[in-house]
């Protein structure tokens, strides 16, 4: 069996990582002064993690997810949560925007939908939001580029179909 090799830029470039994780503080606190609380914000960073593919990202941000209130059903319900009635406005419109900022490259930032989320959030909460979706796509980069491992967790298991 061969193993590849990867370099881990967060190791490798420690200086540069560290900014990132300053970056991403700093992202945080200016989410939290512009009131959008926990559970909003991981539903977004776990929705753009979701669809960049990045299972490590994915992971870490669910457990912060679960210590913010959310549900198991409520976070298999943002794969697909324009068919589920579990979110509200506010996290509807996160979500939508956490899919523009994946997908930027294609369109942007559409008027329409600009206008639809800030009618939604404030201008503060807006800003907020994109420059977590900004931070978290640069984590995402990070972790899949250097195929950041996701073993199963010791003594986890799924529950049986007779449980």
């Amino acid at each position: 069996m061969t193993t590849e090799r990867r370099v881990h830029l967060s190791r490798s470039a420690r200086p540069a990582y560290d900014a990132l994780e300053a970056f991403s503080r700093t992202v945080g606190t200016l989410a939290t002064e512009a009131g959008i609380d926990d559970r909003l914000k991981e539903i977004a960073l776990i929705h753009t993690s979701q669809l960049n593919g990045c299972a490590y990202c994915v992971r870490v941000h669910v457990d912060r997810g679960v210590a913010a209130g959310l549900t198991a059903d409520e976070i298999a319900q943002i794969a697909v949560w324009r068919e589920s009635g579990v979110f509200s406005a506010r996290e509807r419109a996160a979500l939508e925007l956490a899919e523009s900022y994946v997908y930027i490259h294609e369109e942007g930032v559409s008027d329409e939908l600009y206008d639809h989320v800030c009618g939604i959030f404030t201008e503060e909460e807006y800003v907020a939001l994109s420059w977590l979706l900004v931070s978290i796509g640069a984590f995402n980069r990070i972790t899949i580029a250097g195929k950041y491992p996701v073993p199963p967790r010791r003594g986890e298991r799924a529950p049986s179909a007779t449980s």
